[in-house]
């Protein structure tokens, strides 16, 4: 998965920007020509609201792939604007509360392949549409159940190309091993570290947390070192374990309560004093969230009223919204089980550069 584009929107002519960037990715990654005309207006239209109603916010486009790999473009509209009170009502063609013809939202739906929309008075409002080829349409419906699904941002320091953070997640049957690491500083050296531990990760996915931090803490000495966790859920026992070195962040969230995980101080490849499991318990509806110190706070869901059902990429896009600090590298991963959605019965994945 390619690096995700960011693009700031404060005003119209950001909305060209955007637009061209999208159209860009879309051919990147095999896009028909119809496809490609459905991400332009889906971004178009995204962009502007953002500009009209929004107060600013960002655009955040990135390569997905559905149950099938077949490959797609993911959009993630978010604004800090005064949020909607009823959302049904503003996906219906026609309803409008800034004079125009009140067909945005409604044709933005209608274009995407998979839509999903968080907003409430106060918060904003958070858009994720996805685009694929047509033909891949009917395939989609043949997909089984499979038992997570999960969702990323990972995003650059200011100003650099290259992200000095990484995330890799591996499910297998009723397991998921999930992987953030953030290399020491950013840029290149940054990145090299941060590839070398998914590098490690992507070849052992089937150990338990502390042994992979093990192998990534031997083959970092090479470089200049990295924070990481591991977090692996166990559906069938109804556990996560999870282990971190450095300043990775874990939260495990319930409708009810948040529980901050524990990481031990030090950086893999050249200072860790100790590697320690810890085990937390795993609800049909827990949330595991994964970030590096890119974002500001320990992510809790409990002040989002209703965000906790939406889509782990949507969810993922506004902690990265309201958190991100904007002077560092940024990731985080959101993990929760799922309902039906894949064929797939083993998919490893990861944010490379």
């Amino acid at each position: 998965m390619m690096t995700p584009i960011l693009v700031e929107i404060t005003e119209s002519s950001q909305v060209g920007e955007a637009r061209r960037l999208g159209q860009k990715l879309a051919v990147s990654c095999g896009l028909d020509s119809i496809a490609e005309g459905r991400v332009s207006l889906i971004i178009t239209e995204a962009a502007t609201n953002i500009v009209r109603y929004g107060n600013g916010g960002l655009i955040i486009l990135q390569t997905c792939k559905n149950q099938n790999l077949t490959a797609g473009v993911e959009i993630l509209a978010l604004d800090r604007g005064p949020g909607m009170r009823d959302v049904a009502s503003c996906l219906v063609d026609g309803y409008s509360t800034g004079g125009t013809q009140g067909s945005g939202l409604g044709a933005i739906r209608r274009l995407s392949d998979s839509f999903d929309i968080y907003s409430a008075p106060g918060q904003g409002t958070a858009i994720l549409c996805r685009v694929y080829p047509r033909s891949s349409k009917a395939e989609q419906a043949k997909g089984h159940d499979a038992p997570l699904t999960w969702g990323a941002i990972s995003v650059p320091y200011p100003g650099e190309d290259v992200c000095g953070d990484i995330w890799a997640a591996h499910v297998e049957g009723r397991r998921g091993l999930f992987l953030v690491a953030d290399g020491l500083g950013h840029g290149l050296g940054a990145a090299d570290a941060a590839r070398e531990a998914a590098a490690v990760f992507q070849q052992v996915p089937s150990l338990a947390p502390v042994p992979v931090l093990e192998r990534c803490n031997d083959a970092l000495r090479k470089t200049r070192g990295a924070a990481a966790a591991v977090a692996e859920i166990d559906l069938d026992r109804s556990i996560v374990r999870y282990t971190g070195i450095g300043n990775i962040v874990g939260s495990l969230n319930t409708r009810n309560a948040c529980h901050h995980m524990v990481s031990h101080p030090g950086i893999l490849g050249h200072s860790v004093r100790k590697f320690q499991e810890f085990t937390y318990s795993w609800e049909s509806e827990s949330i595991l969230i994964m970030q590096s110190d890119g974002l500001s706070t320990r992510s809790d869901l409990s002040p989002y009223l209703g965000l906790f059902a939406h889509d782990p990429t949507l969810i993922a896009g506004v902690l990265f919204r309201d958190f991100r600090r904007g002077r560092d590298d940024a990731t985080v991963i959101v993990v929760r089980a799922l309902h039906p959605y894949s064929g797939l019965t083993e998919w490893t994945a990861s944010c490379s550069m």
